[in-house]
């Protein structure tokens, strides 16, 4: 005769492994998006980091390229903000050192038909915002008082925008 108990307990455990590898399944490795990031222009056409923080904050920024040659991402320039960014829209030459901002790997040359991707990230992984990759080409449409960002439509397309700052401002965070 069998016993209930070990039956019972061996349901119990079943139920539990499943419920953790579905969890396991769906829970990502990502950190909460809780930013936007953005690139825009100056007069002088010199490019412009562009962070609108939607809630929590934002510790710095990085600029990379995707190399799917090797397997890795390559920085091409990374910042940090003192004191981190906060609820609010931040802008920042990429260029040229900014008060507020420190270069922990100033940017480099940027070459033509290479795409660049921006995004910004917090120390502790406790948020991100969400990245805007760009082209030369892309760059140079742009226009001093214009935000190149990345939207996401409620069936997770994303779509590149060029927009007013006040625009951005206003439809930032809404369109994470």
């Amino acid at each position: 005769m069998r016993s209930t108990t070990a039956r019972s307990g061996f349901r119990c455990l079943a139920g539990a492994v499943v419920t953790a590898a579905v969890l396991a399944t769906t829970s990502g490795c990502t950190v909460p998006v809780d930013a936007v990031a953005g690139v825009s222009v100056t007069g002088d056409g010199h490019l412009i980091g562009v962070m609108m923080v939607c809630g929590h904050r934002i510790d710095g920024a990085t600029l990379y390229v995707d190399d799917p040659h090797a397997d890795k991402t390559v920085t091409v320039g990374s910042w940090t903000a003192r004191p981190p960014l906060t609820h609010g829209l931040t802008t920042w030459p990429l260029q040229a050192p900014a008060a507020g901002w420190t270069a922990t790997k100033p940017l480099g040359p940027l070459a033509s038909r290479t795409t660049y991707t921006l995004y910004g990230w917090t120390n502790d992984n406790s948020s991100s915002s969400g990245s805007i990759s760009f082209t030369s080409a892309d760059r140079s449409r742009l226009s001093p008082g214009r935000i190149l960002y990345d939207t996401v439509s409620d069936n997770g397309d994303e779509t590149t925008r060029a927009v007013s700052v006040a625009e951005f401002k206003t439809k930032a965070c809404q369109d994470m």
